[in-house]
Formats: C-alpha cells, structure tokens, sequence
C-alpha cells in the first residue's frame, strides 16, 4: 500500500511533521510505522526510563509530567493533534507521556527514526523548527506563571485549548465547544495554581458570559472577545 493511502485518512497529514515528505518518502517512512491507540491514563513513554519510540499525535491531548522529589505529579505540558511525540537521540526520558483521554498516534520505534531523519534533512530541519518553537512556549509559559494574574493565566489557557484542541461549532461562526482534557486539579498544576482559585475563575467567566460550563469538562466560548480581553 502506498503512502498516500496509508496517510489519505490521517487528519493532521498537513500539519504533522512528516508533511515535509514527497509520497516515495512517506513510503519509506511508513515501513516503520503502526497506528496505535492509547486509552486514558495509559502512557506511552515513562520518564527516566529508555525512549523506544518517537510519534506523530493524530488525534487526543497528551500530558508531559514529572515526579517532584515528594512524589507529587507536575503537569509540565501537552501535546496536541500534529505535535511530535519523543526525542530522537536521547537514550532516556526527561517527562512520562500519558493520555489524556483516547489518543491515536502514529508510532515509530526511535532508532530506525534517527537514521531516516538523517537521510531527510527537511524533515530533521522541521523537527529542530518544532524543538525550538516548543522552546520559546515553555519560555513564555515561565513568563506567564510568574507575571500574570490568575484570571489572565486561565483565559489564555482556554483560548490556547479552544484553538488547539480543534473544538466544535454548532454554526460555522458559532461559539466553539470542547471538553477540558485536564482535570482542574491538573489546570492548577500547569498555571500555578490552587484548584479553588481555577474553580472560582471559572465561575466569574462563566457569570460574565465569557463561557459556559457543561458538566465536569465541557465548555464553551460564548464571548472570544471578553476572553480574550481577561487574558491580557
């Protein structure tokens, strides 16, 4: 079979990296690979541990995570559909990969990666494009945790989702609709902050019409414009 059947049901085939690839070079790159699904909670890569694989996210959020030295999980970032998944040239991992909810990836084991990276310099260069890229939003987030205030923290988190996250709308200029893949918990822990102080932001965007909460983790986008305005 083809590249180009293998990959004409792939929803993030313009946006992941192997878009950089002609079809003879997503032939060989898809010698390696196998679809595979991960169910809420499981991970996919354990930090500390050997990195065997490297992935492209097709669909679902993921979650980067660390163990503090008092045993506490730390939300350190996500991954969303088209974002790269691993470290190729790395023997071990720095963060444990876990889904967030049903995630399919595309799944390559990280060796055979590495030498194809190196017979494909445009991809490898989009790959250092996207190392760096995820450099300068864990720059900014460090900016983020320690210069804005909680309210503003939570609507760029949410406007970052809805954008992300590819939501839904009921019209093709409706409010968009999607469901929190974190926890408020988790929310506390990725801002810098108590999940009191999530729970009663969410109430005063809600209570201003910035956004409709529905059940444990579906929300709204009522009003961009207001959000956007309590994110600055």
């Amino acid at each position: 079979m083809t590249a180009a059947h293998i990959c004409s049901d792939c929803a993030v085939r313009d946006r992941a990296l192997c878009a950089s690839l002609d079809d003879a070079e997503l032939n060989a790159l898809n010698t390696l690979g196998q679809r595979r699904t991960l169910q809420r909670g499981q991970a996919l890569i354990w930090a500390g541990e050997e990195s065997p694989v490297c992935a492209n996210l097709i669909s679902g959020v993921l979650k980067l995570s660390a163990t503090t030295p008092d045993g506490r999980e730390q939300v350190v970032g996500l991954l969303y559909p088209a974002d790269f998944v691993g470290r190729p040239w790395a023997n071990t991992a720095d963060f444990t990969v876990t889904a967030l909810g049903e995630a399919e990836l595309c799944v390559f084991p990280r060796g055979p990666f590495e030498r194809v990276l190196e017979d494909h310099v445009r991809m490898e260069r989009l790959l250092l494009q996207r190392t760096l890229a995820s450099l300068d939003e864990a720059r900014a987030r460090m900016l983020t945790l320690a210069r804005l205030s909680a309210r503003e923290k939570l609507a760029g988190f949410l406007l970052d989702l809805a954008d992300r996250s590819h939501g839904c709308r009921a019209t093709a200029f409706g409010p968009v609709t999607f469901d929190l893949p974190l926890t408020r918990g988790e929310m506390a822990d990725v801002l810098g902050l108590t999940i009191e102080t999530v729970s009663r932001q969410l109430s005063k965007l809600k209570a201003e019409g910035a956004i409709n909460l529905m059940g444990a983790r579906g929300i709204t986008i009522r009003d961009r414009a207001k959000l956007e305005a309590s994110s600055q």
